[in-house]
C-alpha cells in the first residue's frame, strides 16, 4: 500500500505539470509568434511480484511505480496572419526565423513585432520591442537612412527592404532580413521573450539563401503571426489534466484509509 501511495504522488506531481504547461500556452493565446508546448510522459519503474522463475512465457506479474515527465515538446506549425498595417511588421510562412542580435549572440525569433528605432546619428534601426537589432544577410545590424520615411519601406516576399526612389523611380535596397532554418526546430531552446537560442540537437542556423535544397520561407509586411494555440483544445486538454490530479488524490485517499483499517487490524 505503501507504493501505491507513491505512484499516485508521482502522478499528482506529472499533472501539476502538464496544468502548468496547458496554462502557460493559454496565457500566450495573443502573444506574436508563440508556440505551443505539449508534455509528454514516461512510465517508471516496474518490479517482477514475487519469485518468478526464468520461463518462456510471454508474460511475468509486475507492477510499476507511477509516472514521470519524460520531455516537453513544442509545435511550430504556422499561425493565424492577423493584418496590422504597420509596414515594420511582419509574418513568415514557412519553416524561417527571423535572426536577433542580443547581447553580442544569434538569437532567433518567429515574432515580427518589429519598430524602427532612432540612432545617434539620425538613421534608423530595424529592432525588435525589446530593443534588439534585426539582422541583415550581410550579420549586420538593418539600418535606414533618416530620410527615408518609414511609410515608404516596402518587404519583399525573400525579405529584401528597400524603397522607392521619388527622383529616379528606382526601386533602391537597404538590406536583406537573415531567414533561417534548423533541421530540428524541436532542439531549438526556449529563451524568453519569443527568443530561441541555438543547440546541438537543433543544429545549426542554416541561412535559406545562401543554401540549396531550402524551401525558401515567404515574408508578408504589415502582417503579425499569431499564436498556434487552439484555446478549445486546450480547454479540453485541461480538464483532462485536472480530472488525472482528481483522480490520483483519490488513489492517495484511498490507500491512507486501508492503512489505516490494517493498522486498526493490529491493534484489535
Amino acid at each position: 500500500m505503501m507504493r501505491s501511495l507513491w505512484t499516485a504522488a508521482s502522478g499528482m506531481t506529472a499533472q501539476q505539470t502538464n496544468v502548468d504547461t496547458i496554462s502557460n500556452n493559454l496565457a500566450n493565446v495573443n502573444t506574436v509568434g508563440y508556440k505551443k508546448e505539449t508534455t509528454n510522459f514516461k512510465s517508471l519503474l516496474y518490479t517482477k511480484m514475487g519469485n518468478q522463475a526464468e520461463t518462456n512465457a510471454p508474460t511475468t506479474m509486475q507492477v510499476g511505480h507511477g509516472v514521470r515527465i519524460g520531455s516537453s515538446s513544442r509545435m511550430y506549425t504556422q499561425g493565424t496572419i492577423q493584418r496590422t498595417g504597420n509596414p515594420t511588421d511582419m509574418a513568415i510562412e514557412g519553416k524561417g526565423f527571423f535572426t536577433i542580435m542580443q547581447d553580442d549572440e544569434y538569437m532567433y525569433t518567429r515574432d515580427g513585432n518589429f519598430r524602427m528605432a532612432m540612432l545617434d546619428d539620425g538613421n534608423y534601426a530595424l529592432v525588435t520591442t525589446d530593443g534588439h537589432p534585426v539582422v541583415s544577410i550581410d550579420e549586420e545590424p538593418i539600418v535606414v537612412d533618416g530620410g527615408i520615411g518609414v511609410d515608404k519601406l516596402i518587404v519583399g516576399q525573400d525579405g529584401m527592404i528597400s524603397y522607392m526612389d521619388e527622383e529616379t523611380g528606382m526601386r533602391m535596397d537597404i538590406a536583406q532580413l537573415r531567414i533561417v532554418q534548423f533541421s530540428n526546430t524541436e532542439g531549438l531552446e526556449a529563451a524568453g521573450s519569443n527568443m530561441f537560442m541555438e543547440t546541438a540537437a537543433s543544429g545549426v542556423a542554416r541561412v535559406e539563401s545562401e543554401e540549396d535544397g531550402l524551401t525558401r520561407s515567404i515574408i508578408k509586411s504589415g502582417v503579425l503571426e499569431g499564436s498556434n494555440v487552439d484555446v478549445a483544445n486546450e480547454m479540453v486538454n485541461l480538464i483532462v489534466a485536472q480530472r488525472a490530479y482528481e483522480l490520483n488524490s483519490t488513489a492517495i485517499k484511498t490507500a491512507d484509509t486501508m492503512l489505516q483499517q490494517a493498522n486498526e487490524l493490529k491493534r484489535g
